[in-house]
């Protein structure tokens, strides 16, 4: 194996759950030199990817058709092997007391969109992160 390969594999990895391809790709292009990336556009496959190949942390949107980001909260909780992987809520909603309210839910983070701060992205995976 090259140092490359054992390096690439050493990433620790984010899944994205977000149903707007442009945002998804920002969310790839901040994360992708640091961290292996996989993205889902839908809550249900995000649920099937995450139980096959759980991540070390997951940036869950909110507002998405279908099944919604809490009800993809609540499904990956239920799941022994995702249960303790840490989820942040990724949201256009960012009204006074929003934060809090998606940290009562169950999130253990919250970033509001639209990304300002790639910086700020990134700080945000790594207090995540588990040892």
């Amino acid at each position: 194996m090259t140092d490359r390969h054992e390096a690439a594999l050493l990433k620790r990895t984010v899944a994205v759950v977000e149903d707007n391809p442009d945002n998804r790709m920002l969310v790839e292009a901040i994360l992708g030199s640091r961290y292996a990336v996989t993205s889902y556009a839908t809550g249900p496959s995000a649920v099937a990817g995450c139980h096959g190949a759980p991540p070390d942390v997951i940036l869950l949107d909110i507002t998405m058709p279908g099944m919604d980001g809490t009800q993809v909260l609540r499904a990956l909780r239920a799941d022994p092997r995702l249960a303790r992987v840490p989820v942040v809520a990724l949201t256009a909603d960012a009204v006074c007391g929003a934060r809090d309210r998606y940290l009562a839910l169950g999130f253990d983070d919250y970033v509001s969109k639209p990304i300002l701060s790639a910086e700020d992205l990134r700080e945000v995976i790594r207090r995540n992160l588990p040892e």
